[in-house]
């Protein structure tokens, strides 16, 4: 590694991938691809053809090389933990996306294996964290403008889903969002969560349940919902209120010309979440080169990946009990603390 230059790896090269490949390629100073691996072989051809960077036979491969000095995981949702763990044995930085891993037993080894090494190793690909809108938020909460947070309401909203979308894959892959930016606005953990079934959408191109409604209790009595609709929305639309004591706060739309035309005010949506989050990628990304470079990242947890990770399980039995299910996780390491 050098001074100011951090050489990456990518492993998995689908949609998110090559998005992360492009971002860390020519908008990120401090980072350059150098090497990608994928289980398509076509998928990681095609990034080593128009980036110029080595193709390995495997994951571990890559990780193992010593021309990268971080990775970045956007690989399958499965193989997240395995790679993780490789990295973290190796001292190595990785970038992971959600979710960190499927089991939180094996969230708890990585953050074993991450204290042992003595810091911070992982940042999770939480990226609203660096949104705009968020930030304001989140620094209005803590400047005590609107008093002590009480409720938030917010909704994520979609217009379509690949082939193969699960019902579970409403709280692990969208809601997980949620799950993340909530307990980070609010600085406070999960007592007790709950699904709430709804009338079904028709515009649902598939059989799993679409809109869910997802609740959450804070510790200290904060209730939050969530309306998830996976499928048929207007727009990618996310939405988010804090109702505080004093006042509240509505994330604001990115920035767009209103149109006035034929007795009508209008403007335009998002449909994609790569363009409605676009710049919190790029800020997520130069934090976490910044950090590499300093020795000390700034962005979501290993910690925070595993709390994701014990309330999504929460979630999942809550749906199907059809009852709130208690969130119970171990003692922070001081290493997050």
């Amino acid at each position: 590694m050098g001074k100011n230059m951090v050489r990456v790896g990518v492993i998995g090269c689908g949609a998110m991938g090559k998005e992360h490949v492009e971002r860390l390629t020519n908008v990120i100073p401090q980072t350059k691809v150098v090497a990608v691996y994928d289980y398509i072989e076509e998928a990681a051809q095609e990034v080593v053809k128009k980036y110029d960077v080595t193709s390995f036979t495997s994951g571990k491969e890559l990780i193992d090389s010593n021309d990268v000095d971080a990775v970045v995981i956007a690989s399958a949702d499965e193989t997240h933990a395995d790679y993780v763990m490789e990295c973290l044995k190796q001292n190595k930085y990785v970038f992971c996306e959600k979710p960190l891993a499927l089991t939180a037993k094996k969230c708890e080894e990585m953050m074993e294996i991450e204290a042992s090494q003595g810091h911070r190793l992982l940042q999770m690909g939480f990226n609203r964290r660096f949104d705009k809108g968020y930030v304001e938020m989140k620094n209005a909460i803590d400047n005590g403008e609107i008093g002590e947070p009480l409720m938030i309401h917010s909704a994520h909203r979609n217009i379509s889903q690949a082939p193969g979308f699960k019902t579970d894959y409403a709280i692990t892959r969208v809601a997980i969002h949620e799950i993340d930016i909530s307990r980070w606005l609010l600085g406070d953990e999960y007592d007790e969560v709950q699904v709430l079934k709804v009338k079904q959408s028709k515009r649902t191109d598939g059989d799993w349940l679409n809109p869910q409604l997802i609740m959450f209790k804070t510790n200290s009595g904060q209730r939050i919902d969530v309306e998830v609709q996976t499928d048929g929305a207007y727009a990618y639309d996310i939405r988010c209120q804090v109702v505080g004591e004093d006042g509240t706060l509505d994330l604001p739309d990115p920035a767009v010309v209103t149109k006035r035309k034929n007795q009508q005010v209008s403007y335009g949506l998002s449909d994609h979440w790569a363009n409605r989050f676009s710049d919190s990628y790029d800020e997520e990304f130069i934090e976490w080169a910044r950090g590499i470079l300093n020795n000390q990242l700034v962005g979501a947890s290993t910690w925070d990946g595993y709390a994701s990770c014990v309330t999504s399980d929460a979630l999942i039995k809550s749906r199907d009990s059809g009852k709130p299910e208690k969130v119970t996780m171990i003692e922070q390491p001081e290493i997050y603390q």
